[in-house]
């Protein structure tokens, strides 16, 4: 062993001995350096978050103050953090039926999970013996078929009113949480016909993620509460089947994690994306990814308390997610991938996919967009380049009115067709308004029609379609400032009738040399054809390639990749090349095995 390996080993070792040995080590060891990294990572979680406020327990505030009290106890205030633990609950008169024990919002059950199973020998014996009996009562039958006289509303217009004995909502994440607990309570209080109706549900939903994948995907918010509620079922399943599916569900939404995450950023396409997360450490997703992905050159300043549950967890990623993650595999790579429709289980709900996704990753940058664009709750064009100092930098385009909704807003109607580094997004909407985010620190310059902008590593041309581009909007900037004061907004304007958009080329040194051999090679070889517009046709030669737009105003377009005709009706894989040749990551449509080979590793999971 080196001696900077041995150094961290022994800073870790000292690390656990002054947290009570609280820390959790791995089933599967890594190689001690990232071990150690991972470990310090810990650390500082603990520490930035020692001391804070914990808040509430009344409605689902457990969500937040349950983990804050446990990394508290992690940083050695134990006796303050048990005596909020075991507190009485403040519902405890609605929660009467299971002895004032609060097991009814999916986030509370999470939460609840692990203050038993993991901190419950530091409970006071009498408070963990009421637990353990109101788990029984709670799963005497399956709660969901138990029901109370007054439905519960979750918010003040929620339409989302239960009348069950727990949570029933069906967002993928809150169905997570209810199951997993559900099912791990029902297997410590011995009610073997409920863990087995638990047991199949999760078996499912599992099998699923292999199947089509998740509705809820790639979320730059859920992705985080996925994570942090099936390392519960992974930490304290005593049934070794149920364990196994609780991996198999990790290492697949670690490696749906590891294809959007870079250097402490997460960009691409998503769903559930609340333009929150277009920044370093900004998404709730990369606070649990990041902490054992790392590779950023900035810290979590703003952890979430939430990691508590990796932190105290013996799960580890397999070394090739971690490799996906760092994107150390052969580039430029382009993936073409398929998501499902979000309530896949409901008949005719796997079919097809409903979503269909180009990611392509060149050295510098990784350029993601949906062919339908952005709208609704799910982002269709997002990409990342590199920063030596914040480690990214955003550049998204959408369009609408509304700055701090950047990532979904959309007036409909978008269409995308990417190949490769080259992008057309075409829009039929009289007049309508597109927004591009970009960080204040790039070179804004327009030559003869090109607006040329400079990254840190990364360049790109944008040349417009029927648009009007418009100067940095003062007061669109103004919106996002408190969230994002790095960065800007530019808008244009589209015509009046017809199609209008952009045509977008990004280049990077690796293949265009310099700066400036990228301007004078777009300016003198790169072409926008118009000749075919009446009929919402575009096409765009670039300096390496073609890329071919027919505009199908609500539809799929018709797209053309270096003149090939590319059918995304008949494109089912979830993950694959698309050159049908190596893919640091695979998964066909409904085989039920995800292949990643990367950093000279190699994993496969099969359900």
């Amino acid at each position: 062993m080196k001696k900077s390996h041995l150094n961290l080993a022994i800073i870790i070792c000292l690390l656990c001995l002054l947290l009570g040995n609280t820390y959790s080590k791995p089933e599967s060891q890594w190689t001690q350096p990232v071990e150690a990294e991972f470990q310090l990572r810990s650390k500082d979680v603990v520490k930035t978050l020692a001391g804070s406020n914990y808040g509430t327990t009344a409605f689902e505030g457990e969500k937040k103050s349950y983990p804050r009290a446990m990394i508290d106890f992690l940083a050695g205030n134990r006796s303050k953090a048990i005596a909020f633990l075991q507190s009485e609950d403040a519902d405890a008169d609605r929660n009467a039926h299971t002895l004032g024990i609060d097991f009814y919002s999916g986030f509370t059950l999470k939460e609840q999970v692990r203050k038993y199973f993991y901190f419950g020998k530091y409970l006071d014996r009498a408070y963990r013996h009421r637990m353990k009996q109101a788990m029984q009562i709670l799963t005497k039958v399956d709660p969901l078929t138990r029901h109370e006289l007054t439905p519960r509303q979750f918010w003040a217009k929620s339409t989302d009113n239960c009348d069950t004995w727990v949570d029933c909502r069906n967002t993928d994440n809150l169905k997570a949480m209810r199951e997993v607990a559900v099912y791990l309570f029902a297997e410590e209080t011995g009610n073997e016909e409920t863990r087995k109706i638990y047991k199949q549900r999760i078996s499912r939903n599992i099998g699923t993620f292999y199947q089509i994948g998740q509705g809820e995907w790639d979320s730059e918010n859920y992705l985080g509460h996925a994570i942090t509620t099936y390392v519960n079922l992974y930490d304290f399943a005593r049934d070794s089947e149920v364990k196994a599916l609780a991996k198999a569900a990790l290492d697949w939404f670690f490696t749906n994690g590891a294809i959007k995450y870079w250097r402490g950023g997460f960009g691409g396409p998503s769903k559930r994306d609340y333009s929150q997360g277009n920044c370093t450490w900004c998404s709730l997703a990369t606070h649990s990814l990041g902490l054992y992905f790392g590779d950023s050159p900035i810290s979590d300043s703003t952890p979430e308390p939430d990691e508590v549950h990796l932190i105290t967890s013996s799960y580890r990623p397999p070394a090739a997610v971690i490799a996906l993650a760092r994107k150390q595999f052969f580039k430029p790579v382009e993936l073409l991938n398929s998501k499902p429709t979000y309530e896949n289980w409901k008949p005719g709900g796997s079919d097809a996919p409903q979503f269909y996704e180009t990611v392509y990753f060149g050295n510098t940058f990784q350029l993601g967009t949906l062919a339908q664009g952005s709208g609704g709750d799910w982002n269709g064009f997002k990409m990342m380049a590199f920063n030596s100092k914040r480690g990214v930098d955003y550049f998204i385009a959408a369009t609408g009115t509304d700055p701090t909704k950047i990532s979904t807003s959309s007036v409909g109607g978008d269409n995308i067709a990417q190949y490769r580094n080259l992008v057309i997004w075409l829009n039929d909407k009289p007049l309508a308004p597109f927004q591009f985010f970009l960080p204040k620190s790039v070179e804004i310059e327009t030559i003869n029609g090109v607006t040329f902008i400079r990254y840190d590593s990364t360049w790109l041309a944008v040349t417009s379609i029927n648009l009007k581009v418009e100067d940095i909007n003062a007061k669109a900037t103004e919106k996002i400032l408190e969230r994002y004061p790095d960065d800007q907004i530019l808008t244009a304007v589209g015509s009046i009738e017809g199609v209008s958009g952009f045509a977008l080329e990004v280049g990077e040194q690796e293949t265009y040399r310099s700066w400036e051999q990228f301007k004078q090679s777009v300016l003198k070889k790169s072409r926008l054809n118009l000749n075919q517009i009446n009929s919402g046709v575009v096409e765009y030669q670039g300096v390496l390639g073609l890329v071919k737009l027919q505009y199908q105003r609500s539809d799929l377009p018709k797209v053309w990749r270096n003149r090939q005709y590319h059918d995304w009706r008949n494109h089912f894989a979830v993950y694959q090349n698309a050159d049908g040749t190596f893919s640091p990551v695979y998964l066909g449509w409904k085989s039920g095995k995800l292949l990643v080979e990367a950093g000279g590793h190699k994993f496969q999971s099969q359900l």
